[in-house]
């Protein structure tokens, strides 16, 4: 990436006149990984993103007129096994339009700053195994593990 491209994004958390913007790049989140964004849970999580008492913290990338064009979403996590607080990155997600120009580098390195401001051993996230544009981007910054996700729905207490 040229410096040029790397200079064409700011980096910086969601201020609150960013809603409109900020959501409609979590509705292309959603819509990609085909999961529903009724206003409630858009709303939800926007008021995470702006409680400092909450763990879930955001990113914006900003494009020369400020305009959000992309997100991260993360927050920490303990790792016991190795007595450390890791950074899980929840949601990554670059409007189509200005993909490719370097924004995803940019949050991406802004998290990785941000993990060694704090001491993190490592950031870690998840992705679909067909997500294959994304990963070619992930292969080149971090490393591939060998760890398989499974997810358990709690008991239902309705019997």
């Amino acid at each position: 990436m040229s410096s040029a491209a790397a200079n064409r994004w700011s980096i910086g958390a969601p201020e609150p006149g960013d809603y409109p913007a900020w959501r409609e790049l979590f509705r292309g989140y959603c819509e990609f990984y085909r999961v529903p964004m009724p206003d409630a849970k858009a709303e939800l999580v926007w008021s995470w993103l702006n409680d400092p008492a909450h763990e879930l913290e955001g990113l914006l990338a900003r494009d020369g007129d400020g305009r959000p064009v992309g997100l991260a979403h993360f927050r920490p996590f303990s790792r016991p096994l190795h007595g450390a607080v890791g950074g899980f990155l929840d949601d990554l997600f670059v409007a189509p339009e200005v993909r490719g120009g370097g924004a995803v580098d940019q949050l991406l390195a802004r998290l990785r700053e941000i993990a060694a401001e704090r001491g993190w051993t490592t950031v870690r996230w998840i992705t679909a195994d067909d997500n294959h544009r994304a990963r070619s981007k992930y292969d080149q910054v971090a490393t591939r593990t060998m760890f398989v996700t499974y997810d358990m729905a709690p008991e239902s207490t309705a019997r």
